[in-house]
């Protein structure tokens, strides 16, 4: 029986995949990557988002990305409240209108980027962040969230704005924040990052943390797995471009969290898969998401 995964994180809206973006979902389907959940990041892609998922079959998710924070506007709420709003409507049948919707993401806070730890920009990511945290809480849908630099500040809001869990996206906190995030209902997101020998932190939480706790992503086209990276100097001397990252490099990372914790690949399948179906439960709601593993 072929292994089968979801990739729980994935840009296949990016223009790096313009020109091959069916033979990048073919690839990946091939590899038993059943569905790849594509969070959106800012007001303009909602609707060409919702489209893409509609064609391809894919699960998606609807928010506005801390990076796009400095040009979004009061506007671009209420926007995305009307897109939950059609998506989660009930037809006739009783049914979903779009039931490939399945969160409200990518959203979060990033200070690790300079400019937006200024003192507006910061205030203006807080007001996005807790704004988008009512609209999942509000339509009952759990959120998937950008980590970086900033998990105590997310963890804050989590607390006041009670959502139904989620995905901490590339996490790469303290084991304590981990498990404040696992109390709260999420898994945590593990990708490429994971597969380099010096991420000896990130490694040791792949290691320690429940398996239950961990769903697994590509972040792609981002975020590539140490085979498809390439250094600054390799790309200037050998003239290579930086690794394009897919979703169908997903189970080969999957392989190294099973060595790194020493478990079988088959294990780690049934784990991860089920993860995040239990923290994005309106994955069940997908053809693309066999049956008999919901």
């Amino acid at each position: 029986m072929t292994l089968q995964w979801i990739d729980s994180h994935c840009h296949l809206d990016a223009p790096e995949f313009a020109l091959d973006r069916l033979a990048v979902l073919q690839r990946a389907q091939a590899q038993g990557v059943v569905a790849c959940v594509m969070p959106a990041v800012q007001a303009q892609d909602f609707a060409p988002l919702a489209e893409l998922a509609g064609t391809t079959g894919q699960p998606y998710a609807l928010g506005i990305h801390p990076l796009y924070v400095p040009q979004a506007q009061d506007a671009d709420l209420v926007l995305l409240e009307q897109h939950l709003q059609a998506a989660l409507a009930l037809n006739a049948e009783g049914v979903a209108s779009d039931p490939r919707l399945v969160a409200v993401g990518e959203i979060g806070l990033d200070f690790w980027v300079p400019r937006l730890c200024e003192p507006a920009l910061r205030e203006k990511q807080y007001f996005f962040y807790h704004a988008q945290l009512k609209l999942a809480k509000a339509y009952d849908l759990p959120v998937i969230l950008h980590v970086r630099k900033s998990a105590d500040e997310l963890l804050k809001g989590l607390r006041q704005q009670r959502v139904s869990g989620g995905i901490a996206h590339a996490f790469n906190g303290s084991e304590q924040q981990a498990q404040q995030f696992i109390n709260l209902g999420f898994a945590l997101g593990f990708g490429g990052a994971m597969t380099f020998e010096r991420a000896l932190q990130l490694r040791h939480l792949a290691t320690t943390l429940p398996l239950a706790a961990i769903v697994l992503e590509t972040d792609a086209p981002d975020m590539p797995p140490h085979w498809l990276y390439r250094t600054h100097s390799q790309r200037q001397s050998e003239g290579l471009s930086q690794g394009r990252n897919e979703p169908c490099e997903l189970p080969q990372i999957a392989a190294v969290l099973a060595q790194l914790r020493g478990d079988s690949v088959a294990s780690v399948a049934t784990a991860t898969l089920r993860n995040t179906q239990r923290v994005l439960p309106r994955l069940s709601l997908n053809p693309t998401v066999s049956p008999n593993v919901c």
